[in-house]
This record gives structure tokens, C-alpha cells and sequence, in this order.
């Protein structure tokens, strides 16, 4: 692991904890939360305020989440916000916390200047001791305030300055006035400077948890469904449409493409996309040279092609699957024909554009293992587990791959990888996206039922200038209101100036002129 640590890619945006006071400051947190202490002089924290230098001290990496239901947090600085969360059982728990921390900045910045904040992801259950208590989480409530309670101390004295505002005889009330003087010293002066956080209220959608060895939770799909990671759980009685388990290939291709959540990486010839299937590939051919011994110690893109033909008969059948598509896309090959019982059929998938598309993408992870980019980058903890069994030269080399080609820029290998981030307007629930998971000019990835899908019959007068709407693009359609009723028609252009230079100098001094009379005209009368 120490190679992930050095390269950025464990352990990575962590906030370092070393001055003194604020070890002291974290301490008295802890302590308020856990009853325990560290030793420690120096230390680093997530989001959440978790240390797994702290967790490995403790033998503990939970002390901040018991039970793994009802996370705890430890604000020291609200620039925790930029930081990963490491401990956590659910998906939505860094987004969450995250989006509160944003919505609360200004006034974290406040109160964390003299006191950790302190507080707790809170949902309607203690422990998670079956499936069906997964179902009880609805909403996430934040409560948070520091371990001397100046955010209640700071409520507190606001009722009382109402009540000292709107209550006649106040003023001769000496034990009210005490009462505020006294809340007035640990709060400051809260007229002039408010102490108070906003509604944290969250409400907890479709998600994965890493409870009863992984589910994916989708119950707000028009399909509410459970998809399990390991099919030995008894998941049986669950308020849910359907269950299914990794073992149901077809299963999960089926709701995918029902419920419009996944798409095609590559939907037509073009290279630029189908360098993605050919890193795909790449990765699977240095999994299978890992496996059958290979040194990959200094390997580059040209030996990767040797590597290629050393084993290529050696290689899985997600491998070939994915060089029909990249053939192509890029070679005018034979149209690819995949089933979802083929190994590449979820290599060759992405989430579509909609609310949920994180939680698709690291379902899809899971169900390409061997492709340890995608894995790193949706499911880090599958990532580590699966780093764990490769060989020292696999491990150096997918160490330098991830520093090299997506650590540098992460966000445009994201939007490479998995197309552009959905906007506001682009949002909707997973179940109700946008377009169709297969159209038919695309690879022959055939629906769930094993029957490929048709192609659409083509017209002899039809051509490829029309819109999806069915309007030629070379159409002036912004002169044909019947076709849009909403769309007034174009300004007329600007009639063109037709006079000399001399008499456009005439015209704008007459202009300024009349200007200056105008200006003359106001002042005296406001001055009348």
C-alpha cells in the first residue's frame, strides 16, 4: 500500500493535524463523542474528522461510525470539506456531509475558530442487523454544535433577547438580564455576529452500503430493486419489485436497459471514444500477463502490444469481446454481438446522464473488475481489496499508470471516461432519464433477452440532414411557426446607413446639443 500512499492515491486530500492546540481542540472532541484520547502529536483527518493513523492506534478504524449506521464528525476547520471520507458503510454519507458543510461554511468558519465542532449523521435506526432495516433510512438529520454547546447557548439567548424585546415589564426583570450576560460571555454577540447552523436535513435515495457484503439499493427507481454483491444473503421479505444478485447477468442488464440508467461507451465509429474500449483491453492483457507470471516492471504502451501476442491465447472472453468493438470502431469491422452472459458485456456500458449516475458507474465497476481504473475511481475500497492479490510488478505498474494518467487531471479523465457531469435540468431520479439505452445504430450489444435488436427501416427519400425531431437541419424552421408555435419570428435586420461621414458628424453634434439643452433644462428647474 505504500506505493498508493506515496503516489496520492491512499490516503490522498487528507488534512494534517499537527499544530498543538488543534490536537488539543480534537482531543476534547473525541473525547465528547467516544470517551477516548490520542496520543498522537500529529495526525491526519477526512471530511468526517476520522485519523487512520488514530484508528490504527485505537485498533479501531470505527470510532467515529459504530455500528457503521450513524456516522460521528469532527470539524476542525470547514476546509475539511475538500477531503475524501474514508470510514463509511453508505455511498451517500460524503455527499451528504459535504453539501452541509458548503451550505454552512461562514458559520463553521465561526464557530471552529474557538471549538471543534462536534456532531452526527442521524437516522431513524442504532444498528443495521438485517436488510430490511436498510429500508427504515429515509432521511438523514444533522445535528452538530460545539463541545461547549455555544450553538444552543446562542439559541438560548435569542429567546431571551425576544422575549426581553417584546415583554413590557422586562426591563425591571433583573434575573432575565443576568441570564443574558451570562450566555452573552460564551456566545459573543450574536446580534452582530448570528450563531447558528442551517437545517440539515437529507433525504437518503437510491444507494450502495457495505452492509451484508454489498448491496445496491435502488428504490426510487419506477422498478424499485436490490442488486446483492454476494447471492448467499437472504434477502428475501425486502419492500422492494424484484432482487437480484451478481450471479443474474441477465438480470441486471434487463433493469439497466429498462430503467434507462446505463449506455454505450462507444454508440458509433469514432476513434477518439473507442480509445477508452483499447485502455480497456490493455488492462485486461496486463491482468492476464500478471496472472500467468509476466514481468511488468517498466512496461510502456509498445510492449504492452508484445505482451498482447505473447498471451493472446491465453486471453478471457471479456478481451475478445471488447476487440470486436474497438474492430469496429475503428477498423470497419464486423458489427459486435454481445450478450449479457458475455464476460465484456459491462465493460462496453456507462451510466447515462441522470441523478444517480455515480452509484451506476460503481455498479458497473463491480461488474468489471479487471479494469482497475474504473474500480479505483468508483469503488475504492473493491480497489484496495483487488490491489491486495496482484503481483509486486502489477502493483508498480497500475500505481504509475493511476499517478500518470488520472491523478494529473482528474476531472477530465472523469469526463473521458464517463461523459460530462449531468446538469440541474439533466437530473432526474435514476428510473427516468433521458434517451433510449440502445439505439439501433448502435453496437449490437443485444437487449437482456438475448434478441438483438432491429434496425430501424429506412426510407429511399430519407438522408441523414434531419434532426432527431424529424426537421432537416438545412430547414429555416425559425420562419415556419407551425412547426414552432413558441418561436416568434426573426427581427428584421437593421437597414443599412446610408450617409455620408460629414453627415453623421452633423447629426451627432445636432444630438449633443439637444443633450446639453435638456441637461440645462433640469437643473434650472431643480434648482427653482
Amino acid at each position: 500500500m505504500m506505493r498508493l500512499i506515496k503516489n496520492g492515491l491512499m490516503f490522498g486530500n487528507l488534512i494534517e493535524v499537527s499544530a498543538p492546540g488543534m490536537v488539543a481542540r480534537y482531543n476534547r472532541a473525541m473525547k465528547h463523542l467516544t470517551g477516548k484520547e490520542t496520543a498522537l502529536s500529529e495526525f491526519h483527518i477526512d471530511i468526517s474528522g476520522y485519523s487512520p493513523e488514530i484508528g490504527h492506534e485505537l485498533n479501531d478504524d470505527w470510532y467515529l461510525n459504530p455500528e457503521g449506521c450513524n456516522q460521528q464528525f469532527i470539524l476542525l476547520s470547514a476546509e475539511q470539506k475538500t477531503a475524501p471520507l474514508l470510514s463509511t458503510k453508505f455511498s451517500t454519507s460524503h455527499a451528504i456531509l459535504k453539501s452541509w458543510i458548503e451550505d454552512n461554511e461562514s458559520e463553521l468558519f465561526a464557530l471552529t475558530a474557538r471549538e471543534a465542532v462536534t456532531g452526527e449523521l442521524l437516522n431513524s435506526v442504532f444498528e443495521v442487523s438485517s436488510p430490511a432495516d436498510l429500508f427504515n433510512i429515509r432521511r438523514i438529520l444533522i445535528e452538530a454544535d460545539t463541545i461547549g454547546d455555544h450553538v444552543a447557548n446562542a439559541n438560548k439567548l435569542q429567546e431571551k433577547i425576544d422575549t426581553f424585546l417584546t415583554r413590557r415589564d422586562a426591563w425591571w426583570d433583573d434575573v432575565l438580564i443576568a441570564q443574558m450576560i451570562e450566555l452573552g460571555k460564551d456566545t459573543g454577540n450574536i446580534m452582530r455576529h448570528p450563531v447558528s447552523l442551517k437545517d440539515g436535513t437529507y433525504t437518503q435515495g437510491n444507494f450502495y452500503t457495505a452492509h451484508f457484503g454489498g448491496l445496491y439499493v435502488f428504490r426510487d427507481t419506477q422498478t424499485s430493486t436490490v442488486i446483492a454483491r454476494d447471492p448467499s444473503v437472504d434477502l428475501s421479505g425486502l419492500p422492494v419489485d424484484q432482487v437480484l444478485s451478481f450471479d443474474d447477468r441477465s438480470g441486471i442488464a434487463r433493469f439497466l436497459h429498462d430503467m434507462r440508467l446505463a449506455e454505450l461507451i462507444v454508440a458509433s465509429r469514432e476513434r477518439n471514444v473507442a480509445q477508452i474500449i483499447r485502455q480497456k483491453i490493455d488492462f485486461i492483457t496486463i491482468a492476464t500477463a500478471a496472472e500467468h507470471g509476466e514481468d511488468l516492471t517498466g512496461l510502456h504502451r509498445q510492449s504492452i502490444r508484445n505482451v498482447e501476442r505473447k498471451y493472446i491465447s491465453k486471453m478471457p472472453e471479456a478481451y475478445h469481446g471488447l476487440m470486436d468493438i474497438w474492430r469496429w470502431a475503428t477498423m470497419g469491422g464486423a458489427f459486435p454481438n454481445l450478450t449479457p452472459a458475455h464476460d465484456a458485456y459491462f465493460y462496453a456500458l456507462r451510466s447515462s446522464r441522470h441523478g444517480d449516475k455515480d452509484l451506476v458507474n460503481m455498479l458497473l465497476s463491480d461488474l468489471s473488475p479487471l479494469d482497475f481504473r474504473q474500480l479505483f475511481i468508483c469503488n475504492k475500497d473493491a480497489f484496495y481489496a483487488r490491489y491486495n492479490t496482484f503481483s509486486e510488478s502489477k502493483k508498480d505498474y497500475v500505481a504509475q499508470f493511476l499517478a500518470e494518467e488520472y491523478v494529473v487531471d482528474k476531472a477530465g479523465a472523469r469526463e473521458a471516461l464517463f461523459g460530462p457531469e449531468p446538469s440541474m435540468q439533466d437530473r432526474p431520479s435514476a428510473g427516468r432519464g433521458q434517451g433510449d439505452y440502445l439505439s439501433p445504430d448502435t453496437i449490437a450489444l443485444v437487449e437482456p433477452s438475448g434478441r438483438q435488436a432491429k434496425k430501424p427501416r429506412r426510407r429511399d427519400d430519407e438522408d441523414d440532414s434531419r434532426s432527431p425531431w424529424g426537421i432537416r437541419y438545412d430547414d429555416d424552421d425559425d420562419r415556419d411557426e407551425r412547426r414552432h408555435p413558441r418561436r416568434k419570428s426573426r427581427p428584421k435586420k437593421r437597414e443599412k446607413d446610408t450617409r455620408s461621414e460629414r453627415q453623421k458628424a452633423k447629426d451627432r453634434a445636432e444630438k449633443n446639443r439637444q443633450d446639453l439643452e435638456d441637461i440645462r433644462w433640469l437643473r434650472d428647474n431643480w434648482r427653482g
